[in-house]
């Protein structure tokens, strides 16, 4: 059955082919992008597929952008994909706390103030799904990647609370937890490195930064994101699945080891 779809941050990476996707699926999608450049290029691109999609501007830190999206879309939607996120590098001992609060007021404020109406709406009809884009940096840790490590796992339990304060409202509450594909987006998190880090200046080494931003923007970790969209493609219509939704699966042995480590693990 055709679902009504707003997602937001579709304007690159995985919300752009997720809501590409989508809309190639028959499902009436409501493409949410953080500005009007990237509602061109979105617009340009459905065009030449083929494909009607509604592109809105939503700049999640705006509250008047929040306001106007809820109000217009909310009485049509069956789906909330919670998708926007942004991102910044660097040792969590010398970062600019003000680069880490950033990414908390995107990736968990924001989205939080942005999905409560659509929460209280969707509950008063008794019906309805919100789907928040986590990561398997939600549940596992990577060096150098504290400020976006730290706010996905602030998002896991918000989910998982939200989840069961609402369980018997009709509304369901999910997350997708993709691993390192290649969008772009992981490289973009270290190009921020470069606004601030110095190494003459700083006392964290250069050199393992660089091996790890080496690796997340290597062949090696990253991998094709066409089958995570794939899968978010299938995941988000259906009526029922898996609350946490883990692509590719096979992190999830990986990320309970390490979750493992941490009860033996002496300092």
């Amino acid at each position: 059955m055709s679902k009504t779809i707003l997602i937001t941050g579709a304007g690159s990476g995985l919300g752009e082919g997720t809501a590409l996707g989508l809309a190639e699926r028959g499902h009436t999608v409501i493409a949410a992008v953080h500005d009007w450049p990237q509602a061109t290029a979105l617009r340009a691109a459905a065009e030449a597929r083929g494909l009607e999609l509604e592109v809105t501007k939503l700049d999640l830190l705006d509250a008047d952008d929040r306001a106007r999206v809820f109000e217009r879309y909310a009485n049509r939607l069956d789906i909330l994909v919670n998708n926007a996120a942004t991102g910044e590098t660097g040792p969590i001992a010398e970062i600019p706390v003000d680069r880490v609060r950033r990414v908390f007021e995107v990736n968990v404020f924001a989205t939080l103030a942005f999905t409560q109406p659509f929460a209280r709406y969707f509950a008063k009809a008794g019906k309805g799904k919100i789907l928040f884009t986590s990561s398997i940096a939600g549940f596992s840790t990577f060096p150098f990647l504290a400020p976006y490590v730290a706010s996905k796992h602030a998002l896991e339990p918000i989910v998982q609370l939200m989840r069961e304060e609402m369980e018997g409202t009709g509304v369901q509450i999910a997350t997708i937890n993709p691993g390192p594909f290649r969008t772009g987006f992981n490289d973009r998190m270290y190009d921020t490195l470069d606004q601030w880090y110095d190494p003459a200046h700083h006392f964290t080494p250069e050199r393992p930064i660089r091996e790890v931003q080496a690796l997340f923007a290597g062949d090696e970790l990253q991998l094709d994101p066409e089958d995570m969209i794939a899968f978010m493609v299938d995941v988000i219509p259906r009526d029922h699945h898996k609350f946490r939704n883990v692509y590719p699966e096979r992190f999830i042995e990986d990320v309970k080891r390490y979750q493992d480590s941490l009860w033996t693990r002496e300092v």
